[in-house]
């Protein structure tokens, strides 16, 4: 395993570069079941399509995907990613925590590190996410990040077979709670 690029360090965790030799690993994250009941995709992903799949996403100006690395011993611990929209600068973010690696207090931080990032180096305007809401742990910790809930799309997902609601939440960069990780990067 290549050691992570890290660009962005934070208390526990740090934002680094996602790695091609990882991709085994972040399809097994990807496919696992409280993975796949989390994004309400319900199927899992064969390894061809999301091999085939690497290179495209890799080198697109529109997404931007940052591995997220726990800092006392350099392991990967999930995955953040902002879709950009650059008509209107703003972003739509996904995350996820290894499956293992989740009740730690990593996604509030993960969540923390991206949002700064997206407001204080990509000069993105808002930020927004959909998340299930079955899902009180996951809209927690993007509430302890700085989002707000914003809106609903009604019975537009599903939760153990059952549809429910998907909660919209949104951040601007006022709502921020800081400290900017980038701002102590970038003057030390």
């Amino acid at each position: 395993m290549s050691q992570p690029h890290i660009l962005l360090r934070g208390d526990l965790l740090g934002l680094g570069m996602p790695r091609h030799d990882m991709l085994p690993t972040y399809h097994r994250w990807e496919n696992h079941p409280r993975t796949v009941l989390g994004y309400g995709t319900q199927m899992p992903q064969s390894w061809e399509t999301r091999a085939s799949g690497w290179d495209g996403q890799a080198n697109s100006p529109l997404r931007t995907a940052f591995e997220v690395v726990r800092l006392e011993d350099e392991q990967p611990v999930g995955m953040t990613v902002l879709y950009l929209d650059q008509a209107v600068r703003t972003a739509e973010y996904i995350m996820l925590i290894a499956p293992e690696e989740r009740g730690k207090g990593y996604a509030a931080e993960a969540t923390r590190l991206t949002l700064d990032w997206a407001f204080h180096l990509a000069a993105v305007r808002m930020v927004w996410l959909k998340v299930l809401e079955p899902n009180t742990p996951g809209i927690r910790a993007y509430e302890k990040a700085g989002f707000r809930q914003s809106g609903r799309l009604r019975q537009s997902g599903y939760w153990l077979g059952t549809p429910t609601d998907e909660i919209l939440m949104d951040a601007l960069p006022g709502d921020f709670p800081g400290p900017s990780a980038v701002n102590a990067a970038v003057t030390h």
